[in-house]
């Protein structure tokens, strides 16, 4: 194996200390499926000797079974790993490598190029210092080259090498290579990339990889393995504010408590005086505490346990800065979005929001506007598909402490899960705080919910019924309603009809809109329920998300989820408003059971089955249910 340096030979251990304090740079290759990203890094790694004889066997065993070179070396299968990216020539997931020469030691991120695996390309860029684009000569400037240049541009990359691939493809021909630059040039400057480095390359034989090529004598700027081994990467984390996310509270024994992270950006030592967000409480640095013993200082990149002289309270998801330059702390955010799911982004469903070491519920109002990534078009949009790019405002259930992304990737960044499947749906980069978060407070009362249930009688509570249309939700609300009336109790029935003649009759019934007429209906609710009322809520209501979103608002035990269950069948055969019958004739869309799926609960707390219970059983049931619990008394 090589890159093989003499010293091995001569001095070993001066040779693992120069190795030790090379410098690294990390860098992505990106841009469309086919553009040879894969051959290129395989042809950096055989160039570099970086490969060991029994890879450099299979490699030529592969390429003689498997291999797309007519029995040549196949660069790519050094790199395409996953039985799928072999069978079918393109890059799924993001592979790493690491190499090295004399005067650098690397780690490259091969990144999909084609579409439906943008999201896997987000995350090879998250943590890039420079991006080499790959062009194909003979295509030009894609649709993916300029998604690839945009999205490198927003996680701010500002390091670029237009790496023109393929040149022998195209007889090397310089007219070729120049009208590439041109058009790429025209486009970068849109974006904010006002440099790049531009090299004719073909990553199949080699040529301007290591040593220029004799077919391009009219060439006469640096290899890309020259360019990378030279660029300049300004590491300035170190000289940015204090900022590290505590990622977990140290407490091995009662005489020892420290706060574990790595430090994101600045440096800290014992005596420097902190402060912890979004607490604001204060405190001095006492100690800097590593495996290999206490150290006397630390900078960005390190991970250290840091101890306090003050006993204050903080967790996991905290941040720890500097008195004098402090993060911001807010609840509501604009912000980049780069959607990442098949299934669309809809305003209003709730999302875990994950930045640093902090976890919080979001929810991502309709975006501001898309980006079309061809023509940089600001797009009217209800939803975000995937790979789409928008601006959206963001609302956290809890403040957090946060930085530009311009300021810190660390702290500017985030990541959206999805709170069913726990998979990545997308990711963000904050622009700034909202205003109105800063100037929103929220006011302290001294009538609660507790003494205005109490003068009424009972415990508040919210009883959701969600069911098909067609179940009996409303009549069997209704009849709750007047048992509960008549045993004096205080109650607001919420029926999904007539709040859309009110409060939300500028909503349709795409899914975007059923989760906002949803928001909006638990909003209400919770205002109810704080005022100490019994809340009976009548809608579809059909996806878990928004019912799990709904029963978040409310303190453990005030939510109670009824599921009125009919078969579709038996709800078509009474179809009381003739919805169905429209339905079937294509005259009603996204209608729940037919064109929209309908989602059931899991685990409710109450189930009523419509086809063995009358009406008037199924209220009488649920009014016994609230009796046992004690619902109907002031008494918890």
């Amino acid at each position: 194996m090589a890159h093989i340096s003499d010293l091995i030979a001569q001095d070993i251990e001066a040779y693992l200390h120069q190795h030790e304090h090379k410098s690294l740079l990390r860098f992505i290759t990106c841009g469309s499926v086919d553009d040879g990203k894969s051959t290129l890094i395989g042809r950096l790694l055989y160039d570099s000797k970086m490969i060991f004889e029994d890879q450099l066997a299979a490699l030529e065993a592969d390429s003689k079974k498997i291999g797309t070179q007519g029995g040549d070396l196949d660069f790519a299968l050094l790199v395409d790993g996953l039985a799928a990216e072999r069978e079918q020539g393109i890059t799924i997931d993001v592979a790493y490598r690491f190499f090295s020469t004399d005067k650098r030691k690397f780690i490259v991120a091969d990144t999909p190029g084609h579409e439906q695996y943008t999201r896997n390309m987000v995350t090879g860029a998250s943590t890039a210092d420079l991006a080499v684009i790959l062009i194909d000569a003979r295509k030009g400037v894609l649709t993916q080259t300029r998604r690839h240049s945009y999205l490198v541009s927003l996680i701010g990359i500002r390091k670029i090498v237009l790496a023109i691939n393929k040149m022998d493809l195209v007889g090397y021909a310089e007219e070729t290579f120049d009208r590439i630059v041109d058009d790429y040039r025209e486009f970068a400057k849109q974006i904010g990339l006002e440099q790049f480095v531009a090299i004719p390359v073909s990553g199949l034989r080699g040529d301007n990889i290591t040593s220029p090529s004799e077919h391009t004598a009219w060439y006469h700027g640096p290899t890309l393995m020259g360019y990378l081994e030279t660029v300049e990467i300004e590491d300035q984390a170190q000289h940015r504010p204090l900022r590290m996310p505590v990622q977990w509270v140290n407490r091995p024994n009662l005489d020892f408590r420290g706060f574990a992270g790595t430090i994101a950006s600045g440096m800290v030592k014992p005596g420097d005086r902190v402060r912890v967000l979004p607490s604001g409480r204060e405190s001095t640095v006492t100690r800097l505490v590593t495996m290999d013993g206490d150290l006397e200082g630390a900078i960005a990149g390190q991970s250290i346990t840091l101890t306090l002289a003050d006993e204050i309270d903080i967790s996991r998801g905290d941040v720890i800065a500097r008195p004098d330059d402090l993060p911001g702390v807010a609840d509501q955010f604009e912000a980049v979005v780069v959607w990442m799911s098949d299934e669309p982004m809809l305003p209003g469903r709730p999302y875990w929001l994950k930045t640093g070491t902090k976890q919080v519920s979001a929810t991502i109002t309709e975006p501001k506007y898309k980006v079309n990534v061809n023509t940089l078009e600001h797009l009217a949009a209800k939803k975000l598909e995937l790979n789409e790019i928008g601006v959206c405002n963001l609302s956290l259930d809890q403040p957090i402490a946060f930085d530009s992304y311009a300021v810190c990737r660390e702290t500017g960044s985030f990541i959206l899960i999805d709170r069913l499947s726990n998979s990545t749906v997308g990711a963000g980069m904050i622009h700034f705080a909202l205003r109105r978060s800063q100037n929103i407070h929220w006011q302290a009362l001294d009538v609660n919910r507790k003494s205005r249930a109490a003068i009424k009688g009972q415990r508040p509570a919210v009883l959701w019924l969600t069911g098909l249309s067609g179940a009996g939700k409303s009549t069997i609300a209704n009849l709750v309603e007047k048992k509960l009336h008549a045993l004096g109790k205080h109650t607001y029935m919420l029926d999904g009809d007539n709040v859309r003649h009110g409060l939300n009759r500028d909503l349709g019934f795409t899914d975007a809109d059923r989760v906002e007429n949803i928001r909006r209906v638990s909003e209400v609710s919770r205002l109810m329920v704080d005022a100490g009322l019994i809340v009976l809520v009548s809608f579809i209501s059909p996806f878990r998300a928004e019912r799990r979103m709904a029963r978040a608002l409310f303190d453990e035990g005030e939510f109670h989820e009824v599921h009125v269950d009919t078969p579709i069948t038996v709800a078509e055969t009474r179809d009381p408003k003739g919805l169905y019958k429209k339905a079937r004739r294509g005259e009603l869309k996204n209608f729940t059971g037919i064109d929209s799926p309908y989602e059931a609960p899991e685990t409710p707390e109450i189930y009523v089955d419509t086809t063995r219970n009358t009406p008037e059983q199924s209220a009488e049931a649920i009014v016994e249910y609230l009796q046992r619990g004690g619902w109907l008394s002031a008494q918890a």
